[in-house]
């Protein structure tokens, strides 16, 4: 009951932080430069008949307070309106049909960080100071240095267009996702490593995993059950933080392997002045922010039941 209560506590607690959240990003709209109705003037740029008719039709003659409640109302519904510079085709639909992509290359990379960064990081703990670990520790540095863009296309001169292993486009197949995954999941691997090595040893050092040793334990028990529970905690902010950003993409991994992605759809929106995919592309992607924060405060309690009572 503990837990329960204290993540009704937490998620209580998002609900105006969500709310908050929508009036920045609806207000933000209006610094941004550009007129949106000029876009859809088109030819009648000079019309202002026809600029003050579609001024009423989407709303913009009104004031700034109704706008956002007529928006909020919408997308409290699942409807983020119709955009702008695509034809007006109906946001959720571009949604929908980019947010899977994303999903799929964000979650591969941090599965590809993941089965790097465990075995790695646990392993040059507990082989401190050894040829392993200082391996390691010089890949991780390497990796956190290396910008994505330029591994991307390293990982494109080489793989794609030179060996041609894997497709530099597109993503029709299992193995179009593998390029961009690499190059995205990379700097991942390489900063849960060194956290999950750090976490670890200083985990090891502590009386209760010393004890448990002396009491006769196997050590993969010792490791399993007693530190790597305890150091992943610290590692959980790392990954909620990665987990946060499933849906917001990589905008310049998705521009350079052409992945059809929500980065790739900001990007062009904003190249095109459409505000309102921009808008709605924030705004979803806050709220995933949000809603992985919550988990990462109810895991926290989960791994240390002290937590729950603060």
């Amino acid at each position: 009951m503990g837990l329960l209560k204290y993540a009704v506590k937490r998620a209580l607690i998002a609900v105006p932080v969500v709310i908050l959240v929508t009036v920045v990003v609806f207000l933000v709209q209006f610094l941004a430069p550009g007129d949106p109705v000029a876009i859809l003037l088109g030819e009648f740029r000079d019309s202002p008949e026809v600029a003050a008719a579609i001024r009423k039709e989407w709303g913009f003659d009104q004031p700034v307070y109704l706008q956002y409640l007529r928006w909020f109302r919408r997308i409290i519904s699942g409807d983020f309106g119709q955009s702008i510079a695509f034809n007006k085709v109906p946001i959720s639909d571009l949604l929908v049909q980019t947010i899977p992509y994303t999903l799929w290359l964000n979650a591969t990379a941090l599965l590809f960080a993941l089965l790097i960064a465990v075995p790695a990081g646990v392993i040059s703990a507990t082989r401190q100071y050894s040829a392993f670990d200082h391996g390691a520790s010089l890949a991780a540095f390497i990796g956190i240095s290396m910008p994505d863009f330029w591994l991307a296309l390293m990982l494109m001169i080489i793989f794609g267009v030179g060996l041609r292993w894997f497709p530099i486009a597109g993503a029709d197949t299992w193995k179009h996702v593998v390029l961009p995954a690499t190059a995205l999941g990379m700097s991942q691997a390489a900063a849960l490593t060194r956290m999950i090595r750090s976490s670890m040893i200083e985990v090891l050092r502590m009386e209760y995993v010393q004890t448990a040793r002396a009491k006769g334990l196997a050590e993969r028990a010792v490791l399993v059950k007693h530190a790597f529970k305890n150091a992943a905690i610290p590692v959980v902010t790392l990954f909620g933080f990665r987990m946060a950003f499933l849906i917001s993409g990589a905008v310049v991994i998705e521009f350079v392997f052409a992945w059809p992605g929500t980065g790739r759809l900001v990007a062009n929106a904003l190249f095109r002045r459409d505000y309102f995919v921009v808008q709605a592309a924030v705004t979803l992607s806050a709220l995933v922010i949000v809603a992985a924060n919550l988990f990462i405060d109810i895991l926290y309690a989960y791994l240390d039941p002290r937590i729950r009572y603060a």
